[in-house]
This record gives structure tokens, C-alpha cells and sequence, in this order.
């Protein structure tokens, strides 16, 4: 009886102890704030948003980079996916003997089959980059010219 009821105090105890540190820790982040804040950025305005027109630049090409280089890869992969379709199809040619049966005729419309879905595939997720980024650019400009009015 006696070691519950001295884990039920060691329970409230620590629970007291955790709100203080948690209540200290908020009160010490919300004075930090005052005492390093930028009064200077507050006394001239124009410059925070000269700041904020070129990080909107800024973003606006890393949008751009980074799309440029998920199309390459996406076209890569691509790539690679009939590179290993028509080695497949060739491998196949070669086990057959170049008689044409089923098994290689099979292996022919599959290599077409993948080379055609890996091609929309390919297309279409170039296509939601594409969206993607012109989503972000249009965010920035909006922002740019809520901040520019």
C-alpha cells in the first residue's frame, strides 16, 4: 500500500515539474523574441521588402532548377526502362533462335507495350512537375505583389 501510494505522489510531483519547465521555457522564448529583435528592419520598411522581391527571385529560380533537373531524371528513368525492355526482347530473340515463334513475338509487343506506357508515364509526371512548379511560381508572385501594394 505504502509504494503506491508513494508512486502516486512521485507521479503528481513529476507532472508539476514538467508543466514548470514548460511554462518557463515559453515565457524565455517569448522574451528572447523582444530582445533580439531588428529594430532597424522596422524603421525602414523598403528594405525588407527590396528582401522579400529578391528571395521571391530567388525561389522562383531554385522552382525552376530543381523541375529542370526532376524532368531529367524522370527522362533518364525513362530511358533506362526501354534500355531494359529491348535487352529483355533480345535476350529472348537470342534464346529462341531467330524463328519467330510465340514466345519472341510475345516478347516484341511487350518491349512495345512497356516502351509505350514508359513514354506517358514519363510525360505525364513531366507534366505535374510542371504543374508543380508553375503552382509555386504563381504563389510567389501573388505574395510579391501582396507585399509590393
Amino acid at each position: 500500500m505504502k509504494l503506491k501510494h508513494f508512486t502516486k505522489r512521485l507521479l503528481t510531483v513529476g507532472r508539476w515539474m514538467a508543466t514548470t519547465v514548460l511554462c518557463v521555457s515559453a515565457i524565455a522564448l517569448v522574451l528572447q523574441g523582444g530582445f533580439f529583435s531588428n529594430t532597424a528592419a522596422m524603421a525602414d520598411p523598403t528594405a525588407n521588402l527590396l528582401a522579400a522581391a529578391d528571395i521571391g527571385d530567388r525561389v522562383q529560380g531554385k522552382a525552376s532548377e530543381d523541375a529542370g533537373r526532376a524532368k531529367n531524371f524522370i527522362r533518364d528513368a525513362a530511358d533506362q526502362v526501354e534500355r531494359t525492355a529491348n535487352k529483355n526482347a533480345d535476350r529472348v530473340e537470342q534464346a529462341t533462335g531467330n524463328n519467330g515463334s510465340f514466345v519472341e513475338r510475345k516478347a516484341k509487343r511487350d518491349t512495345a507495350r512497356i516502351e509505350k506506357r514508359s513514354e506517358e508515364d514519363a510525360a505525364r509526371t513531366q507534366k505535374a512537375v510542371d504543374n508543380t512548379k508553375n503552382v509555386v511560381e504563381r504563389a510567389v508572385d501573388n505574395i510579391k505583389d501582396a507585399f509590393s501594394d
